[in-house]
């Protein structure tokens, strides 16, 4: 597929493209500049606030993980979180 690169660095990507990798306005991609091509990588961003919580749960969970259970599948594990990952 063909794009133009319009002024101020801007390219519109073809809908197919967009709803195939399930974007939408306002997502967020890291550029990667790799053998001479272009790269779009989505990507979530949080506030520095919120993973600095999740640093501080993941260090807890750490240093008490005697008492953690465990799981052979992630699925399990969001089973017991209350999470249907086949419904996200």
């Amino acid at each position: 597929m063909l794009v133009e690169l319009r002024g101020r660095s801007q390219l519109t990507m073809p809908a197919e493209i967009i709803k195939a990798i399930g974007a939408c306005e306002g997502d967020k991609f890291e550029v990667v500049q790799k053998d001479g091509g272009i790269f779009l990588c989505p990507v979530v961003v949080y506030p520095k606030s919120k993973m600095e919580q999740l640093a501080k749960i993941a260090k807890e969970a750490s240093e008490n993980k005697v008492n953690m259970k465990t799981y052979d599948d992630v699925s399990d594990m969001f089973a017991d979180m209350g999470i249907d990952i086949d419904n996200v």
